[in-house]
């Protein structure tokens, strides 16, 4: 029979599911799950009907699982759910929204990008969207709570060219192609799913994220009320959440209700991006960061 920890080990393969890691990146957004988004899908069940996830942001862990049957992938924020859309059903389209941008941006530079936001915020699209967070300071998409309008700057990096980022589509495009895209509030993606489907949240989070898109209008209770209806219904829920922050001197502490939550991990996220931005290059050995994952079963 093996020692004892083979045999754990070999539960565990049997109850949950493996998929291997995947690096490549459409987008670049703030709290991206792309590095680890394998570890958060080894707790998925390893028998379930639906994929569902009512927060898409960059899909990183809709691009790692690459459902195979139908799926459900939706935001709120409509600029972010025309580009994934828009990669479903016409990629060539989506690749000459970048190659236009870019061909300003390698003829200007900041400027371009400036004007290019400037036109972003007089109309949100996700055209304009596209660029913005493949060039904008370390993928991160704020915008001002006082007139709703992106104010991140240019980054110093050279936005990838469109021959990569062309591949970077063609990949992308075969992994969502069973997925379904819903521009829609988290609570009626939440309604769609019916018992033995999975669902993963990645909200925004309540300690470090009210400057990010949407944040300040979310709500964490009607996000909890919403889960505790779909344990009812037998979905599988799971939300990542925030957990450690200044490498563990710090957790964050959430009331939920009890008996909502079967098991918890913590899956280490690394340096945060969002404080290197607010240090502006300052030291960041104090700001690593773990998210708490809840699960229902």
């Amino acid at each position: 029979m093996g020692t004892a920890a083979a045999l754990v080990d070999e539960i565990q393969l049997s109850l949950f599911h493996y998929v291997p890691p995947f690096k490549t990146q459409l987008l670049k957004w703030v709290g991206n799950k792309q590095r680890f988004a394998h570890e958060i899908i080894s707790y998925f069940p390893n028998s379930y009907n639906r994929y569902i996830e009512p927060f898409l942001g960059s899909g990183a862990v809709l691009g790692t699982l690459a459902p195979t049957s139908d799926a459900i992938a939706a935001d709120i924020y409509r600029p972010l759910v025309e580009i994934w859309s828009c990669l479903k059903d016409d990629p060539e389209k989506l690749k000459g929204w970048y190659g236009e941008r870019l061909a300003q941006y390698n003829l200007e530079g900041r400027r371009a990008y400036d004007r290019i936001r400037d036109s972003f915020n007089a109309s949100p699209n996700g055209a304009d969207l596209l660029f913005l967070c493949r060039s904008c300071y370390g993928g991160v998409v704020r915008f001002r709570q006082v007139d709703g309008a992106m104010s991140t700057p240019c980054g110093a990096h050279t936005p990838i060219s469109l021959d990569s980022f062309s591949e970077r589509v063609n990949i992308w495009y075969d992994r969502i192609k069973h997925t379904s895209f819903y521009n829609q509030d988290f609570e009626q993606t939440l309604e769609m799913a019916s018992e033995g489907d999975v669902v993963y949240c990645d909200p925004p989070y309540t300690y470090c994220q009210s400057i990010l898109y949407g944040a300040q209008k979310f709500s964490l209770t009607r996000l909890i009320q919403a889960i505790d209806r779909c344990k009812k219904r037998g979905v599988y829920v799971l939300l990542s959440i925030d957990g450690t922050k200044k490498s563990g001197k710090y957790t964050c502490d959430f009331m939920f209700p009890t008996g909502l939550f079967e098991r918890e991990a913590f899956v280490n996220c690394g340096r945060s991006m969002l404080r290197r931005f607010q240090k502006d290059g300052e030291t960041l050995e104090d700001e690593v960061v773990a998210d708490r994952l809840l699960m229902t079963y």
